[in-house]
């Protein structure tokens, strides 16, 4: 059997031609099977492992990091002078969060509770709960502030309350008691008498609302009917909307409940989220991309008017009654004590906050708050949610303990709640969401690649092949005009030689 190169040649063309074709079928469903996968693993669905597993029970290490502002100069502060304060810590407290109560509802959506506790980590942090701080007394300057309105006799019947029980302007008190609570006659006295009067019906302590406890009742989105809606809150313990401020704007509940965001991000694309412990919506913007150990990421950080007040930003009037940008006042959710919140150190904030208290110092690398998310699929990589609490005290005449303490924003302590993926989490995060849309994209570009480089070759070939038998068509022609069709394709065109064989035949 003769082996004809040419058609062998031409079989390579077609395939070369099927395979550039299959790589550009591939170039256009390749986007469309990954984004479909994307979106199978971002719903909110038990049958997603590793989504619902990463919103179910947050598998990765997170840790709330405390740092107190360590009154150095408490009687002179009472003699009207700058408080001076060093900063201590960080006192490293692991957090757990576990979603329970979970219910899937027939309108896409699924509520549930989710509850934290912490728990000290000596080796991270720098000092033990042991340590001494001296603070304000929120119980003695907050009080203080919310009645000096009463009148002038009731006051007094305020201050003597207070040396009843042996309160003063500051406290000098452990860590541990300061953060999860310590014995008060006072506190026992208010919870009896006037319930309802403190956050805690237990020990005062800074963050002893939050140990042991839930966010209140949180009904999101799953996704199905509608992806871009995924995690997106739909109501929080009934209420699509608060009553804390003054506006049907600053009332909103808009975004997530800050964990996760609906996929396919863009640089357009902001962070809004709800946080039960601000009391109001907030919302994160783009700054910049980065890369997170091979996988993309998008940095989103707080614009500076997220705490701007009404006049710098008109559209926080809402959350006024506003004192200087870089504060917002949560007095309306916190039993109206003269609490604010800011960013560490005032950063982002009026500068002339920084003047009225000694030993700040802001910077965006210690005190900026940020969260990587990876943009295709709205998962955080890396979460640095920074925020200080601060008081507001000043001298309130009939309140002795007040002394002559001149108005001011007094930064009480700061804290970090950080967490990133690692260990096997982030292997299959970097597997299903790196890797394999980075080899469905070579396969892409490779198909039609290898398709046109068989082409090329095969052409090139093709021609050499026919080359030699053009050459011997021609000659024929030209020596033999006379020869038929048949015997031009068959070679057979030698007139002599035909000659011959006539004679043969004779003989």
């Amino acid at each position: 059997m003769r082996f004809n190169k040419s058609k062998v040649a031409v079989g390579f063309i077609v395939t070369g031609a099927l395979t550039v074709v299959f790589g550009a079928v591939l170039l256009f469903v390749g986007p469309k099977v990954m984004k479909d996968q994307i979106i199978k693993n971002t719903v909110i669905d038990p049958n997603n492992e590793l989504t619902y597993t990463m919103w179910k029970d947050v598998p990765v290490p997170f840790y709330m990091s405390v740092y107190f502002y360590n009154v150095l100069n408490p009687m002179e502060i009472l003699k009207g002078e700058k408080p001076m304060v060093e900063q201590r810590g960080p006192y490293v407290y692991r957090k757990r969060i576990q979603k329970d109560n979970i219910t899937f509802h027939e309108n896409f959506t699924v509520s549930y509770r989710e509850y934290r506790s912490y728990y000290f980590e000596p080796s991270m942090s720098v000092g033990t709960e042991s340590d001494v701080v001296t603070i304000p007394n929120m119980l003695v300057l907050g009080a203080a502030v919310m009645m000096e309105n009463l009148p002038y006799a009731v006051r007094l019947m305020i201050s003597a309350t207070f040396k009843t029980f042996k309160e003063g302007p500051f406290l000098t008190k452990t860590v541990g008691e300061l953060m999860w609570g310590y014995d008060s006659g006072l506190v026992d006295f208010l919870n009896k008498y006037l319930p309802g009067m403190l956050p805690s019906s237990g020990k005062f302590g800074l963050f002893a609302e939050f140990n042991n406890s839930n966010t209140g009742l949180f009904n999101i989105f799953t996704g199905k009917d509608n992806i871009r809606n995924v995690h997106k809150v739909d109501s929080w313990n009934g209420l699509t909307e608060l009553s804390y401020w003054r506006t049907p704007q600053c009332n909103k509940i808009n975004g997530t409940a800050g964990q996760m965001w609906p996929p396919f991000m863009t640089k357009e694309t902001t962070l809004p989220f709800y946080s039960p412990d601000a009391c109001r919506s907030l919302e994160l913007v783009y700054q910049r991309p980065g890369v997170m150990k091979g996988i993309p990421l998008y940095r989103y950080v707080a614009p500076k008017t997220m705490f701007a007040n009404g006049t710098d930003y008109e559209p926080n009037e809402g959350f006024c009654p506003c004192r200087q940008s870089g504060l917002l006042n949560v007095s309306s959710c916190r039993q109206n004590s003269p609490v604010f919140i800011s960013h560490p150190h005032f950063f982002n904030a009026d500068p002339v906050l920084l003047d009225y208290v000694h030993g700040l110092s802001p910077n965006e690398e210690e005190h900026g708050l940020f969260i990587d998310i990876h943009p295709q699929t709205g998962v955080p990589l890396n979460v640095s949610i920074r925020l200080q609490l601060n008081l507001y005290m000043k001298k309130v005449s009939g309140i002795t303990e007040t002394g002559k303490i001149s108005e001011v924003i007094m930064p009480m302590l700061w804290f970090e709640e950080s967490g990133y993926i690692d260990g096997p989490i982030l292997t299959t995060f970097h597997t299903n969401l790196v890797i394999l849309p980075a080899v469905m994209e070579f396969m892409q570009y490779g198909f039609i690649a290898m398709g046109l480089a068989t082409i090329i070759i095969a052409s090139l070939l093709h021609r050499r092949f026919r080359k030699p038998r053009e050459d011997v068509w021609i000659s024929t022609v030209l020596h033999n005009p006379g020869a038929t069709d048949k015997e031009l394709v068959n070679g057979s065109h030698d007139p002599a030689e035909k000659k011959g064989d006539m004679g043969k035949s004779e003989k």
